[in-house]
This record gives C-alpha cells, structure tokens and sequence, in this order.
C-alpha cells in the first residue's frame, strides 16, 4: 500500500495506491487481483474487493469502479447514478461523500485528482491511448464545469517505467502529431524502435493544465513483480492473462 504524502495531509479523504499483495486470488492472479474483468475466480475477486473496501473504510457497496477501455470518457457519479457499481468509463469524478472511486491498472497510469477547495475527487485510467484521446483533459474539465475556481492536488500512481516500455514509430509519430513536444518523452535504440515515458509524459500534461501540486509514486510495473501486476510481463512470460492493482480515493462523510 502506497499513499501521497500531500494528499494524507487532507482530513477530508482517504486514498490509496493498493500492491498485489495480501488478497485472496490464486496462480498467476496472486493474489490482490481486483480485476472483474480477468478471468480469475470471481468470488475471489470480490473478496478481494471487499477487503479493499474494509481497508478504506467504506461499504463495498459504495466503491465504484469502471469498464476500462481506452477511451477518453469521463462520468459524474452524483446522488442519482451512484447506486451504477460500474461505469463505462476510464474516468470518474464526484463530490458525493462516502463514495469511493477505483481505478484498476497493470501496467497504464493511476491518477487520482483532488480539488480542494471545491471537495471534488476523481480517478483516471490512462495508457496511451486514453492519454493520445485526451483523457486527462477531459477529466479536469469536469472538475471546472461544476467550479472554475480549483484547487488541484495530484497523484501519479505507479505504472510501466520508461526502460521497459518499449514502442514503434508508428506510436511516436501519433503523438509528435499531437505535439512536437511528446518527441521528448522517446528515446531511440535502434530499428525505429524506442522506449516511451509514460509517466513523464502524464505530469506534463498536468502541468500543462494547470496543475502545480503534483506527487509521483514512481515503481515500474514492469519491473516490480513482487508488488504489482503488469499487462506486458505478463505477456513476455507467455502468460494468457494478468492481475489487476486498485488505486482509490474517497471523500469521508
């Protein structure tokens, strides 16, 4: 378990960036594997759910998740749509207390979100393809159509590390598209291949909307496979699927 250290200064929420560890799955979902998605056992599954539940105080029933797909969709779970236990989003936002919001990860960047000064919260799944299609972005603009006076805290969970991610040039051409800027967040090796800074690339785009306070809990997924699931570990050991982690944030009643 992993927490900001900005963001435990805040008596109003709780949050937490969850391992792999202390859960009840089997095999190669051992053993914190919070993805329904997976085809892990599901009554594991929610045992493992439920005890993130209990680990943050709040109701199972009351921990929100989404469908994850890559997309830059972003949903504003209020007092009418909360009962919903999953979204089809890969971004969820609210100021409805004792909700918390999940977002599930194994390799892509877990951000959470904090608005100070309008007790707003918010979890965002970004790969690259979530990232290119402007996810992020659409996130804080949820954030500013309930106020336009914010007071942003973030947090960068852990997520694949730049030495071993490795992506095409079909990749790097889709974002120096975007911005000539991304070009600095790849580096060449060799036969148009070249390692990509996820992480880097998500704190620029945070600073770049306006968000100062920003905390990195910098692990590489990849790499450390005794504390997190990872999407392309996974596929290297020829495994036919993988684990998910939970990174959550939650507004106290």
């Amino acid at each position: 378990m992993f927490f900001s250290p900005q963001f435990k200064k805040f008596q109003k929420i709780d949050h937490c960036f969850f391992t792999k560890n202390n859960g009840f799955s089997n095999g190669i979902y051992k053993s914190l594997n919070c993805g329904l998605s997976s085809n892990d056992n599901k009554v594991s599954v929610i045992k493992n759910l439920k005890y993130v539940s209990n680990k943050i105080n709040v109701n199972y029933n009351n921990l929100i998740l989404m469908n994850q797909t890559h997309s830059n969709k972003v949903i504003l779970v209020d007092d009418l749509n909360k009962r919903i236990k999953k979204f089809n989003s890969d971004a969820i936002v609210t100021q409805v207390k004792g909700l918390a919001l999940g977002v599930l990860t194994a390799d892509c960047v877990p951000i959470i979100l904090y608005d100070k000064k309008n007790e707003i919260i918010g979890c965002i799944h970004s790969g690259w393809k979530g990232f290119i299609s402007g996810i992020i972005k659409n996130t804080v603009n949820v954030f500013k159509e309930i106020n336009k006076k914010n007071d942003f805290f973030a947090c960068v969970g852990p997520c694949i590390g730049k030495k071993n991610y490795e992506v095409d040039l079909d990749l790097v051409k889709k974002f120096t598209s975007k911005s000539k800027k991304n070009l600095n967040f790849f580096l060449k090796k060799k036969d148009n291949k070249f390692l990509f800074d996820l992480r880097g690339c998500v704190n620029a785009e945070l600073k770049e909307l306006g968000i100062k306070n920003i905390y990195n809990i910098d692990f590489d997924t990849f790499q450390d496979q005794n504390n997190f699931f990872s999407y392309r570990r996974s596929q290297k050991k020829g495994e036919l699927d993988y684990g998910r982690c939970i990174s959550t944030i939650c507004l106290k009643t």
